[in-house]
């Protein structure tokens, strides 16, 4: 049981605060966890579950903004970080993103939505199509209302109709000219490649995306042609458990609209699609910098948006780097960018340049990590594939879309 929610800038401050319980939890239990937090170096490196001197802590960061949940009593970690996650996509979904301005902004909305989400420090109504029923998301019209009228309150009178279904996360009555459904295959690989040029760590975690427009109450059953390399799932509540358990089927009835329908992790890849080789040299106060980035392993696509990004060490005083494609950006942080976007096929992309270190030191002690970016339209390079999509309970043949993208995640090159 959750006792309170905070929302907090990345500067710690607190944003909005939700007390779920009785029992009043005090804000300075955020100055303790920001205090952790900083410890810690780098924010987004904290742990997701934390024991204060008085609490159990639960946290997500989500774009700058930590979401940070509070309770006294026991409870299945799992089940907090899964729901702060819920109420971020929500809220994403509703403001059309997630910032420090549009909290602030839409202050009402996103206690609202808190109010409808969670009742007495449990998850109630998750489902972001119920949840447009019953609280209108912001728009020019109603905020002009709300001026007008000075009633500030989206929240509808009338129950939702599926609230009382045997199916609470569709609405009822869906009704569509042209019947469609688009599945989307979303991964992100992490890489970690130490300074020998050995593959430490390389694995994929994927998102199966729905976008469904369907009339009625249909019944879709999706298939993998190799279930087998999936692991970690983890399933929207419409997923029906026992086909999967017995035929790693999934067999659903979708929520209207677009949801994420599974998320998976497929490990213990053996090869990346890009490679990038960092070279330092150190000599009389100067260290040279020298990088290649190329293909490894032919997709088959087009590799696109390619970027590698470091961070400059404290020593350095000035950089000067130029490359033969694409351009280098230093920021006021001493953060290098380069953007390469495609790599081209008459040569490989290559930068190189000087820092200098600061007065008295010789030689470079603290390498850089490089940060590599990419984006393949087209493929899963996860190899998992989509073997059919079956619909039933549909008045018409409806039109089925497929797509895979796969992009970089914590994709790191230690030098």
């Amino acid at each position: 049981m959750l006792q309170c929610i905070f929302l907090l800038s990345d500067s710690g401050e607190v944003m909005l605060e939700k007390q779920l319980t009785g029992h009043r939890v005090d804000r300075s239990i955020c100055d303790w966890f920001w205090e952790h937090a900083l410890s810690q170096g780098d924010s987004s490196k904290v742990q997701p579950v934390i024991a204060s001197p008085t609490h159990y802590l639960f946290q997500i960061l989500r774009e700058g903004i930590t979401f940070l949940a509070c309770t006294q009593v026991e409870m299945p970690p799992l089940m907090a970080i899964e729901f702060l996650c819920r109420v971020a996509d929500v809220l994403s979904d509703y403001l059309g993103g997630l910032n420090e301005d549009l909290i602030k902004d839409n202050f009402i909305i996103v206690y609202e939505l808190l109010d409808e989400m969670i009742d007495n420090g449990f998850p109630l109504t998750t489902e972001p199509n119920i949840l447009r029923e019953m609280i209108a998301p912001p728009n020019i019209v109603s905020k002009v209302l709300s001026v007008v009228t000075g009633n500030s309150s989206n929240v509808s009178d009338t129950l939702p109709g599926a609230t009382a279904s045997c199916v609470p996360w569709r609405t009822t009555d869906t009704k569509y000219a042209n019947n469609e459904v688009y599945v989307d295959l979303v991964e992100e690989m992490d890489a970690i490649i130490n300074r020998d040029g050995i593959l430490v760590k390389c694995e994929i975690y994927g998102e199966v995306q729905v976008n469904s427009h369907l009339s009625g109450l249909p019944d879709l059953t999706l298939s993998f042609a190799n279930p087998s390399i999936l692991d970690d799932v983890r399933f929207h509540p419409c997923v029906r458990f026992r086909p999967w358990e017995s035929d790693q089927i999934l067999s659903f009835v979708p929520p209207d609209g677009q949801f994420k329908l599974m998320s998976y992790r497929v490990r213990k890849l053996k090869s990346t699609p890009i490679y990038v080789k960092p070279q330092l040299t150190s000599d009389a106060e100067t260290c040279r910098i020298s990088l290649l980035v190329g293909i490894r392993n032919d997709p088959g696509k087009t590799i696109d948006d390619i970027t590698v990004q470091f961070q400059l060490p404290p020593c350095i005083l000035s950089a000067d780097l130029s490359s033969n494609h694409g351009t280098v950006n230093i920021l006021a942080n001493k953060k290098c960018s380069w953007s390469i976007g495609r790599i081209p096929k008459d040569k490989t992309p290559s930068m190189s340049g000087t820092l200098v270190l600061e007065t008295g030191l010789e030689r470079l002690h603290v390498f850089p990590t490089f940060e590599v970016g990419f984006r393949i339209m087209g493929i899963a390079l996860s190899g998992v594939k989509i073997d059919k999509l079956d619909l039933k309970n549909l008045p018409t043949k409806p039109y089925k879309g497929f797509r895979a993208l796969t992009r970089a995640g914590e994709f790191e090159v230690r030098s």
